[in-house]
């Protein structure tokens, strides 16, 4: 079974406690590609997506980055802007046309007085989704490149991200950096993963895109290589490699 942290992601904001958010929140509508807020700038509130996706992004190095998750319909992200003199710690990024409602700290503390049911679900959702960002921070601390690769091509598929008709993953150049971003690894690292993967018979080259298997096949994959439940801590040579960098 994959872990109950990947399976949460399912688990979305209802549309009540939405509709309840928005009598207190600021709606914006966001441009593919516009920089919701960056690292670093002064933080108040939180953010609900409504409609598109947002993508958090942290830059680890030149020309390299990392995405500790991504925030899609019913998804909440920038919780850090409900503390004391806060920052934000990442980079947020509309990955496509995106609505959001921006649920200010002061406005936070009125909903949570005067809508203390739909409060516990906002707060509950938050909860979950900090929790998927725990374990997937335990991923980059156990897991290979091809488990945390696996693990995140699950993830996409589950949120409908780049899935054909068929269930199949296509990644073309956008989607594969992306997926790079995600893994936390190198091109090169990602590359020889997907190639295993294609002579296995999991994935094909069509051109310049590539299409891996449907969700279900990854997951037995990935399950396979549970030890007592929990994954083994496997240091390939493209961990070695990321560990260089």
């Amino acid at each position: 079974m994959l872990d109950a942290a990947v399976k949460r992601r399912d688990k979305r904001l209802p549309g009540d406690v939405a509709d309840a958010v928005a009598a207190y929140a600021a709606k914006a509508t966001w441009p593919a590609g516009f920089v919701v807020y960056q690292r670093g700038a002064p933080a108040d509130g939180m953010f609900i997506v409504l409609r598109g996706r947002i993508v958090l992004r942290s830059r680890v190095k030149a020309g390299r980055a990392f995405v500790p998750a991504f925030a899609r319909e019913g998804e909440s992200f920038g919780w850090e802007g409900l503390g004391v003199n806060a920052k934000y710690a990442t980079d947020a990024r509309a990955d496509e046309e995106s609505d959001t409602l921006h649920l200010s700290s002061a406005r936070f503390r009125e909903f949570v007085r005067e809508q203390p049911q739909h409060a516990l679900s906002l707060m509950g959702q938050m909860v979950d989704e900090r929790t998927a960002l725990l374990e997937k921070l335990r991923e980059l601390a156990t897991l290979s490149v091809e488990q945390r690769l696996i693990a995140s091509l699950v993830r996409l598929s589950q949120a409908r991200m780049f899935t054909t008709e068929d269930g199949r993953i296509a990644l073309g150049a956008a989607q594969y950096k992306l997926l790079c971003e995600l893994v936390g690894a190198t091109r090169e690292s990602v590359s020889l993963v997907l190639t295993r993967l294609v002579a296995e018979g999991l994935a094909e080259r069509n051109g310049s895109t590539i299409y891996v298997a449907p969700v279900s096949t990854l997951a037995e994959r990935l399950d396979h290589q549970r030890v007592d439940g929990e994954m083994p801590l496997v240091l390939t040579s493209e961990m070695s490699a990321d560990a260089r960098d």
